[in-house]
């Protein structure tokens, strides 16, 4: 009889050092892109006596699937990093417990597309086309003023984009095709995809393939393609990343109507997490101006709340495009595969 109470009195006794572990820890499931100063997780550990805990899971439609997957079991607390091409299917398999930040106050209003409030905007940022500023002066060629001026003869075999099946970049650039072309009618974006191709488009698989192998800014040894799917965000890095800096700009963002996909990212309280309140403390924190203002030169996004300063070499060499082409996300969860599929018949076949 004493050996089983001690052994009742041993397990009460571990659950509540558990709990208090995990009271004292908040786990965040996230991309593998994910990045943030050290003395800005350092003021939220100070400000609230919980540590974090980075789990990078992947790209955001991996981290989404496993978080699916696992949602009888989730592998953390707070899930960041789905954006408006997966938030539909993530809704759907209702991973979260909604939650209203009073920081969404001061929130743009263009963010905020989930009105029951499962997932909290953070970022954002515009998926454009860059060019190489050297090659359109030395050939004295005006840039594309829009998505169908990359289907003419000017322009011949100087794009370069990314897989749409395997790559996110990719991914976004086809939907603002879709929004702009539309998937009925006369001329879709399937027909504008086959005159790309007879243009001698360039598809690759990933960013940096695209980016750093194909491209041809300065610094690139095999790039000859001066026109690249990337970010609007995508400027200011040939300055921070280069040694010696460049005096002036080496690449450009076009950012014209309905040219850029704009991706949002969220955050979620992930249902059955160990650390609810731990979780929606950090989601908080995520809009506070300190960790907003810190993501622009970590992580290349715009902050979402208002009102935060940029840093000087983002308001030099970035720009906001100002009517990004959009597709309803439950539109995308609906359609994204087949659109896909279709586009790799145009395309790879």
């Amino acid at each position: 009889m004493k050996h089983r109470i001690l052994i009742l009195v041993t397990i009460l006794i571990l659950s509540n050092v558990l709990s208090i572990a995990q009271d004292d820890t908040v786990v965040v499931v996230t991309h593998d892109s994910f990045a943030v100063s050290e003395d800005v997780l350092e003021q939220f550990e100070e400000e609230t006596g919980i540590a974090v805990e980075i789990l990078r899971a992947g790209d955001a439609g991996q981290i989404v699937n496993q978080s699916i997957l696992s949602k009888n079991n989730p592998l953390g607390d707070v899930l960041f990093g789905i954006d408006n091409t997966f938030l539909s299917r993530a809704l759907n398999a209702e991973i979260f417990t909604p939650y209203e930040s009073p920081a969404l106050e001061n929130v743009i209003e263009d963010v905020l597309l989930d009105p029951d409030y499962n997932v909290t905007p953070i970022d954002f940022g515009d998926v454009c086309l860059n060019y190489d500023v050297a090659y359109f002066e030395d050939n004295d060629l005006d840039l594309p003023e829009s998505l169908s001026d990359l289907a003419d003869e000017a322009y011949a075999d100087l794009l370069v984009v990314q897989n749409p099946a395997t790559s996110s970049p990719g991914l976004a650039f086809m939907l603002a095709t879709v929004a702009e072309f539309g998937t009925e009618g006369d001329y879709t974006f399937l027909e504008y995809w086959s005159d790309l191709s007879d243009n001698g488009v360039l598809v690759v698989d990933g960013w940096t393939e695209a980016y750093y192998g194909e491209f041809s800014a300065p610094g690139r040894d095999t790039g000859t393609r001066p026109l690249v799917v990337s970010y609007a965000s995508s400027p200011p890095v040939e300055f921070l990343f280069s040694d010696p800096a460049p005096e002036d700009a080496v690449t450009g963002a076009i950012v014209g109507d309905n040219m850029c996909f704009r991706q949002i990212e969220f955050a979620g309280v992930l249902d059955g997490a160990n650390n609810p309140d731990g979780a929606q403390m950090f989601i908080d924190f995520m809009l506070s101006d300190t960790f907003q203002a810190d993501m622009p030169l970590n992580m290349f996004v715009y902050p979402v709340v208002e009102d935060i300063e940029l840093p000087e070499i983002f308001v030099e060499y970035s720009q906001i495009t100002e009517n990004p082409a959009t597709v309803d996300y439950a539109m995308i969860e609906e359609n994204r595969e087949d659109w896909i599929q279709a586009w790799t018949e145009v395309m790879l076949r």
